[in-house]
């Protein structure tokens, strides 16, 4: 299938982009933090220790990804259904499709392995992360954390790739590849924070800032081509006969 019978494909249903755009407000639990949770230090804590089992208001913040990942999920299968498979060009919007869902997986993996404590708050839980003392859900949880962002990164970046090829998903054709790229810088910037001792809580917060918009630019990029779906569907006005 070229380029411009894959731009006669209908958009997703009305529903899936609600779902996207609740799921990007889902993923934003985080910004709640100064009024639920002040004695975070957001300099330099961990984003997941919002969630950690022993803070007050956790199930705010797991649940928020627990939401983000169901939609997430529910949105990329959605998408993949009314996406042709016909064509090389289309592996990449397949693609895209696939490790958004996996970026949803991941999400709700953080909510269901929470950590046990905040590191930052209590020595205690510092010592027993140390020196192994802790359960497998608080030492999985770093493992879904991280695939969270390789695969909202992937995804990002398939999708951008597919738009741009196809004339399709302005939003994201435009939008996709810078988001990637500076989700990507502030991976390695956490990796160097982490070795450093500083300011990963703030390079963390801005991570999810960048998925959060991610997800939005992807609800936009939905609207977009529903909205090219109704135009192309409305008839072209008759010509008048000339005199």
């Amino acid at each position: 299938m070229d380029a411009p019978e894959l731009g006669r494909a209908q958009g997703v249903p009305a529903f899936a982009v609600a779902l996207a755009g609740l799921a990007a407000v889902a993923y934003s639990t985080f910004l709640l933090e100064h009024l639920l949770s002040p004695d975070i230090d957001v300099v330099n804590s961990y984003v997941s220790e919002l969630s950690a089992v022993d803070q007050p208001y956790h199930a705010v913040y797991s649940g928020g990804d627990f939401v983000t990942g169901v939609l997430t999920i529910a949105v990329a299968l959605v998408a993949l259904r009314g996406t042709p498979r016909a064509g090389p060009g289309l592996r990449w919007a397949v693609t895209g499709w696939i490790l958004l869902a996996l970026f949803g997986l991941c999400a709700v993996g953080d909510a269901v392995f929470p950590l046990d404590c905040a590191p930052s708050l209590e020595s205690g839980c510092a010592l027993r992360e140390r020196s192994g003392n802790v359960s497998f859900s608080h030492e999985f949880h770093a493992v879904t954390s991280s695939l969270v962002i390789a695969f909202g990164v992937a995804a990002l970046a398939a999708l951008a790739v597919a738009a741009r090829r196809h004339g399709r998903w302005p939003a994201l054709a435009r939008w996709g590849l810078p988001l990637a790229a500076v989700e990507t810088a502030l991976a390695l910037a956490t990796m160097a924070a982490m070795v450093e001792g500083r300011w990963l809580g703030i390079i963390q917060r801005g991570q999810i800032a960048v998925l959060v918009l991610g997800l939005l630019t992807v609800t936009w990029a939905l609207v977009q081509e529903r909205r090219a779906a109704r135009r192309r569907a409305v008839p072209p006005p008759p010509e008048r006969a000339q005199l």
